[in-house]
């Protein structure tokens, strides 16, 4: 799955990112780089800055310093109006609780990123139901995620994030607020979807157990990143 403008390196790749907030500084020249198709989990301990390296190599954050390329493009010079449209076509979002649309059923929620690309109602729920299907979760279409359990809702928004056939997935914390159970199916069917099409998935988690579902593991520590391993 290419948008033909790739180069040989890597799909995405974050070079010297550095963000404070305030004094607190988050990044201090993160390095981080994704291949297509490859799944990488970036670990480290709650506040070491994992959530905002990955708002910034998705754009929602803009860095204080440093690059952020996908497919060849920097994005910090983009205006906000591109950012968007990248996040809406070939990024998908997947945070810790969901976020899911309270007020909609399942599969309108995940219908929505499709009729704010322009397809119609009709096609878009039928596209989201096959989406919900493949994630295990079709006969809970049309409740609302009060109405669904923790796994579901978060099944659905898996499928939600990947009913664009986007090329990179960031899921931040997916099964933070899970059970044992629960966060191996909902990492079973995002790996397995992921791999049938081709997707990168940036997996940020504190949990082991979680990171063994990938294909590479970095650190994250005191603002910079580091191999699995590599000490300071």
């Amino acid at each position: 799955m290419s948008n033909g403008d790739n180069t040989a390196g890597p799909l995405l790749a974050g070079r010297g990112l550095v963000k404070a907030y305030g004094r607190t500084e988050a990044l201090r020249g993160a390095d981080v780089a994704l291949s297509a198709g490859e799944i990488l989990a970036v670990t480290g301990a709650s506040g070491s800055g994992k959530s905002t390296l990955m708002h910034c190599l998705s754009g929602i954050v803009r860095p204080d310093a440093g690059s952020v390329t996908y497919a060849g493009r920097q994005l910090e010079g983009l205006p906000e109006k591109e950012l968007s449209e990248l996040r809406r076509t070939r990024f998908g979002v997947v945070f810790q609780f969901g976020q899911l649309i309270p007020e909609l059923t399942a599969v309108d929620n995940v219908a929505l990123p499709l009729m704010l690309a322009g397809t119609d109602r009709t096609e878009s729920r039928s596209t989201a139901g096959e989406w919900l299907e493949r994630f295990g979760v079709r006969a809970q279409g049309e409740l609302r995620p009060g109405e669904m359990s923790g796994g579901q809702a978060q099944r659905a928004a898996l499928a939600r994030a990947l009913v664009t056939g986007p090329e990179v997935v960031f899921a931040d914390e997916p099964t933070g607020a899970l059970d044992s159970l629960a966060s191996e199916q909902v990492m079973t069917a995002l790996v397995h979807t992921a791999r049938e099409a081709g997707t990168a998935v940036l997996l940020i988690t504190h949990d082991a157990q979680v990171a063994a579902y990938a294909d590479r593991e970095v650190q994250l520590r005191d603002g910079v990143v580091a191999p699995l391993g590599v000490t300071a």
